[in-house]
């Protein structure tokens, strides 16, 4: 699961991505509001960990504007900020959850599964399906009419990227943020 982690506390941004990259999540860190949406902007990730006092863009605004602009990935606010008023604005200006620091990883990492939990019914072994191919995320295997493929990690989460996708145009950008991470330069262009 990639996370996209938007706090300007970089000792707590080390913290919270070294706990949620040792539960096996992939997690970007940016400083800044701006930077934030920018990167929130490209729809690569699965949740964004949300800071509520940012430098150039607030969490609150940068929340709105990613609303107004159809982000819909789950976000989750994660702010020093806990009064009840507090949870409650930023909870109608769009976020999913609110998580008052200080906070426990543990609680963390099961309110991040929570947000992006499947609804009830959806297959647990996580296949992914696109006319008669499957693409099944915990076995890393693809299989079709003409048989069936062992993946790489790094295949199955660009094939991951289509099969969520199908029917769209997908730049380069987004697929190279998805599966490489936002922070990725490809050498020598294409």
């Amino acid at each position: 699961m990639r996370i996209l982690m938007i706090e300007d506390d970089t000792e707590l941004c080390e913290a919270v991505s070294a706990g949620l990259c040792a539960e096996g999540f992939s997690v970007d860190t940016c400083a800044d509001g701006e930077d934030g949406f920018y990167y929130l902007k490209q729809n690569i990730y699965d949740a964004c960990l949300l800071d509520r006092m940012l430098p150039n863009m607030d969490g609150l605004t940068l929340l709105r504007k990613a609303r107004a602009n159809g982000i819909a990935t789950p976000v989750m606010m994660l702010t020093a900020l806990g009064r009840v008023g507090d949870r409650v604005d930023g909870l109608e200006s769009g976020a999913d959850d609110y998580l008052v620091k200080p906070f426990d990883m543990r609680e963390l990492i099961a309110r991040l599964h929570a947000l992006v939990r499947r609804p009830a019914g959806a297959e647990p072994n996580k296949i992914l399906k696109c006319g008669d191919t499957s693409l099944d995320l915990s076995e890393l295997v693809l299989k079709g009419k003409a048989g069936e493929a062992a993946l790489s990690k790094k295949e199955c989460e660009l094939l991951e990227a289509f099969f969520k996708n199908s029917g769209r145009l997908l730049s380069r950008q987004m697929l190279l943020g998805r599966v490489w991470g936002a922070g990725y330069r490809l050498e020598g262009g294409i």
